[in-house]
């Protein structure tokens, strides 16, 4: 199953941060861009025509957040939207914050279209 069809699990706090071999194991699966920035938090830049299409994908991308009850940091400026997602509960990463990276992917492929 792909990463974007999972189900995001909200954290409670009670869960170990993913261990980074499992990490870089999603990361590989993930592609698509994304990183793992200083911080250890998953991170793309996406690149927009202008400031209103960095805009509408930030939307979008709230949405998935409302939907998923996850929640990225988000920077919009001219032409650009920064994605950055780590499991604020536990400061780390979870299988969930992959799953969301993928449906951001899955996002933008559907406004492009």
């Amino acid at each position: 199953m792909n990463l974007a069809d999972q189900k995001c699990i909200p954290c409670r706090g009670e869960v170990p941060a993913l261990k980074p071999s499992r990490a870089k194991e999603l990361l590989q699966e993930l592609g698509n861009g994304w990183q793992l920035n200083d911080d250890g938090h998953l991170e793309r830049s996406y690149r927009c025509k202008n400031f209103i299409q960095a805009m509408e994908f930030a939307n979008r991308i709230a949405d998935i957040a409302e939907t998923e009850d996850h929640h990225p940091d988000l920077s919009i400026a001219w032409g650009r939207c920064v994605v950055e997602i780590w499991t604020h509960k536990i400061h780390g990463l979870t299988d969930s914050d992959f799953f969301f990276a993928a449906k951001v992917v899955r996002a933008l492929n559907e406004l492009s279209a």
